[in-house]
């Protein structure tokens, strides 16, 4: 297997790493272990001044964090700082309110028979994290982040082509201050994840990748009945009613969509919309979708890089035909341009029906389907018809309509007038395919805590 640095820019192999041998494999878990120890024997407020450090230096190396994510897997450059920026406050956000996350929770001792009865959060041990390329940093901060404040360890098993990510990050929780081996990336393939969560040392897993991927995870960590949390694909609604700002939801419908050039699990990419404004919307979103610019990600202008992959390339061009040769229409983009890189051209497909993969599938690019429906009741319908249930939008002014979307739409997620993004303060994950468990907010330090309950009598 092939861990290295290729930029999608140009289809370059910059960097290649050596996978861990299965003894340095060894010697990692038994550190993280060690680790442990010392580390959960901190204060919280200790612990916290070292995540502030941590988000001090993301600050500080903003420029040069960035430019490493765009060079990995394709991000514009501007998107990459604003994600580090987020890194950032996510530490901090957890530096700051992880005292009072972690505090003790009374509970009615006299119900109990009790003289006193409370709750405790403790941490677990040495938990891997399975993390994507998508959001290089993001994905792993919003893990790291609470997990190293309840005191746990974090082992890192990163996607194979973000590796310098990877490294950063080890690099990140050791100068900020964390014990030797509190955080440490393991470069290792696919193959070797199974190993790593059945080893009784690490006492938890998390992954946020694809639904196969979350599948195999979430097998090994429940045979060996230890705690994990999957956030896997998307296929987003985004539902527009007649009562909707319009220009403002198509232009934040492909804000959206080409969010980190199209590859986000959050991205809408089934866009529902009443036939009363359907035209409309069309007309201005595919407008939109075409002055998007698609070019190199270190320019400041670029809108749309490179996909991450040349085999994510593929898949989104696989797709896109099996559509257009079903009968569905191409309103803009469907075709690969020329020249190096692994490029691909905004692109909304009108005429998806089922049976067509993009009905189905997600699709990790910046390829809308548009759909057209006559009321509320087919809307719904529509946007429940699929195996995920990350995110969605709705754009309504009605109040009946939108407590109908809040209470029916299957998704983790409801956002009403809005784009769908993830914050420290709110809980993040999804339901049927799209996983279990949630990530943010207290829930998530809490997903890898033994949630203890303590009784005392007289």
């Amino acid at each position: 297997m092939s861990i290295a640095t290729t930029n999608p820019a140009t289809g370059e192999v910059e960097r290649t790493f050596d996978a861990l041998a299965e003894k340095e494999i060894e010697e990692r878990l038994e550190r993280a272990l060690e680790a442990f120890d010392r580390h959960r024997a901190l204060p919280v407020a200790e612990r916290a001044t070292r995540m502030e450090a941590a988000a001090g230096i993301l600050e500080a190396e903003t420029d040069r964090i960035a430019a490493l994510m765009t060079t990995e897997m394709g991000k514009t450059i501007t998107a990459a700082r604003a994600e580090a920026r987020k890194c950032a406050k996510a530490c901090r956000f957890y530096a700051r309110h992880a005292e009072d996350f972690l505090a003790d929770r009374p509970a009615d001792a006299a119900a109990v028979d009790a003289q006193r009865a409370w709750t405790r959060y403790l941490p677990l041990g040495p938990v891997l994290a399975v993390m994507p390329w998508n959001f290089p940093l993001w994905q792993v901060i919003r893990f790291a982040a609470p997990a190293l404040m309840a005191g746990n360890v974090g082992l890192l098993k990163h996607a194979s082509n973000v590796p310098q990510t990877a490294l950063f990050l080890e690099e990140l929780f050791h100068r900020a201050g964390f014990a030797d081996d509190a955080f440490q990336a393991l470069l290792i393939g696919s193959d070797q994840v199974e190993r790593v969560i059945r080893d009784p040392r690490v006492k938890g897993a998390t992954l946020t990748g694809s639904e196969p991927a979350g599948r195999a995870v979430g097998a090994a960590a429940g045979a060996e009945i230890k705690p994990s949390v999957l956030e896997l694909g998307g296929s987003d609604p985004f539902v527009v009613m007649p009562s909707a700002d319009i220009a403002q939801a198509a232009e934040v419908a492909a804000t959206s969509r080409c969010l980190n050039n199209g590859q986000s699990c959050i991205s809408a990419k089934r866009f529902i919309v009443h036939a009363d404004v359907h035209d409309d919307f069309e007309r201005r979103f595919v407008e939109r979708m075409r002055a998007q610019r698609v070019g190199d990600p270190m320019d400041e202008s670029t809108d749309i890089g490179p996909l991450a992959t040349e085999r994510g390339r593929a898949d989104v061009e696989s797709q896109v035909a099996d559509a257009l040769g079903a009968g569905a229409t191409a309103l803009c983009g469907g075709e690969r341009p020329g020249g190096p890189g692994w490029y691909y051209p905004p692109t909304v497909i009108t005429g998806v029906t089922r049976g067509m993969r993009m009905f189905d599938e997600e699709v990790f690019g910046p390829v809308a389907s548009l759909f057209r429906v006559s009321g509320i009741d087919e809307a719904i319908e529509l946007a429940n018809a699929t195996d995920y249930g990350l995110g969605s939008n709705a754009w309504t002014r009605d109040p009946a309509e939108r407590e109908r979307f809040a209470n029916e739409l299957d998704a983790g997620q409801v956002f009403i007038n809005g784009m769908v993004t993830s914050y420290p303060e709110l809980p993040f994950g999804g339901v049927k395919h799209s996983g279990y468990g949630r990530e943010l907010s207290a829930h998530g330090m809490h997903a890898f805590c033994n949630v203890k309950t303590i009784w005392a009598g007289a």
